[in-house]
């Protein structure tokens, strides 16, 4: 007969070592994720072999960087056999010195003393003159797989120059935050085109910018449906089913309001509804895009209210706070913070809509898209990619009759997109 001390003792064995286990496991998985290495760190482990003897021009910012955190222009600018003719600036700045939506202006590079020209001022796509004498132009930006984030549109743009002046395309490729699943949103109408909307794909695409840059090329996307000499230099070691959070690679801030990786998967939930900057997102706070709130909201109520719906993958929780800067700015604040549970099961786009269908519910009187300026209701427009999304929803407030528009193109870009795929 087993006694109840060695009843003790043998649980207390069996516990033990299945906190091994999960030990052991936890560290294999950690540094399976570690071995990721971005396309400047392949390009590295070559010697930078394809550029050497070329003459190059780089657009990058702050993200490019090695898995030391070493920046993209001053590796290539130290390699003797490549000459760095010239550097293109996106949104904020080679060296990410500029505010958002700040007009950069052509300045030269204190570090390196190279020209750079601005693309996004009054020029967003280089002419003739800045690609003179170039063989390459080296793209190295992390992304963060929403299409209202500029630094594809300028992608795009720079591959239409480099097709219309006989200059390769060079991408370094770069993991997607979300992983490379995750597709939501309706494509960019032609009346919607812009620089937050340049090209017809949804608005969580799931592809790396290597392999949109694929895309846009082999689909004649591209403006005359031209096409650069395009070459990707792939990542070891990611596979789609990694978040940029599971690579274990070191996030360096794509703009001033994503300072994480998880910052890009919120700014999918609310920077759509961030554009009538009449219910603050978090922006001016210290949780960018994780939160929604105004004066008029009753916290408790619209948590409620949002957690009753059950929207897989994401929970809510009451917040006040008062913004130091942007919408509400000095104001106390009430509303929600998003939490998520499982980012690939929930409709991560649609939770601005269901936000402001619950606000409707509770404060008919307060209509979002009547408090804001007439400018911002054309900006939400390009943002979505579609007038006709606000249009519909604002006929009810209800999601549902938004659902069937917002996400019919899935299936159809991912039956084209995934003959693009660089990544399994």
């Amino acid at each position: 007969m087993i006694n109840n001390n060695t009843l003790r003792t043998y649980a207390g064995t069996v516990c033990f070592l299945l906190l091994i286990c999960v030990q052991i496991l936890f560290s294999t998985k950690l540094i399976l994720a570690q071995k990721v290495d971005t396309g400047i760190d392949v390009l590295q482990k070559t010697n930078y072999s394809i550029l050497k003897g070329k003459k190059i021009g780089i657009i990058t910012n702050p993200t490019g960087v090695n898995k030391n955190l070493e920046s993209t222009i001053d590796l290539l600018h130290s390699c003797n056999d490549i000459e760095v003719k010239v550097l293109f600036s996106p949104e904020h700045g080679i060296r990410g010195d500029h505010a958002a939506g700040e007009k950069v202006a052509t300045y030269t590079d204190k570090k390196t003393g190279i020209q750079v020209y601005s693309l996004y001022g009054k020029q967003k796509k280089p002419n003739a003159k800045m690609l003179k004498g170039l063989d390459a132009i080296v793209y190295d930006i992390q992304d963060i797989g929403v299409r209202s984030y500029t630094y594809i549109s300028s992608m795009g743009l720079l591959m239409e120059a480099c097709a219309e002046n006989d200059v390769e395309f060079i991408v370094l490729d770069r993991p997607n935050p979300f992983g490379g699943i995750k597709i939501e949103g309706p494509l960019v109408e032609p009346s919607q085109i812009s620089f937050v909307s340049q090209f017809p794909i949804p608005y969580v695409y799931g592809l790396t910018c290597g392999e949109l840059a694929k895309y846009l090329n082999e689909e004649g996307l591209l403006k005359d449906s031209k096409k650069c000499k395009l070459q990707v230099i792939t990542m070891d070691g990611w596979n789609r089913s990694l978040t940029f959070k599971e690579t274990g690679l070191p996030w360096v801030p794509t703009s001033p309001h994503i300072p994480n990786s998880m910052s890009a998967i919120y700014y999918a939930a609310s920077g759509i509804l961030g554009e009538l900057y009449t219910i603050s997102i978090g922006v001016g706070y210290t949780q960018p895009f994780e939160l929604f709130a105004a004066e008029w909201i009753n916290a408790d109520d619209l948590s409620e209210n949002l957690n009753n719906l059950d929207i897989p993958g994401v929970l809510f929780r009451p917040v006040h706070y008062k913004p130091y800067y942007s919408v509400g700015k000095g104001i106390m604040l009430h509303g929600v913070q998003l939490h998520f549970t499982d980012i690939q099961k929930t409709p991560i786009s649609l939770i601005q809509f269901y936000v402001m269908q619950e606000c409707h519910k509770l404060n008919p009187t307060k209509n979002p898209f009547e408090m804001c300026q007439a400018s911002r209701l054309s900006m939400f427009d390009k943002v979505c990619g579609s007038k006709e999304i606000r249009m519909r929803f604002t006929e009810n407030f209800l999601v549902k009759d938004i659902e069937e528009l917002w996400s019919a193109p899935k299936e159809s870009f991912l039956g084209t997109s995934k003959k693009y795929w660089l990544y399994e």
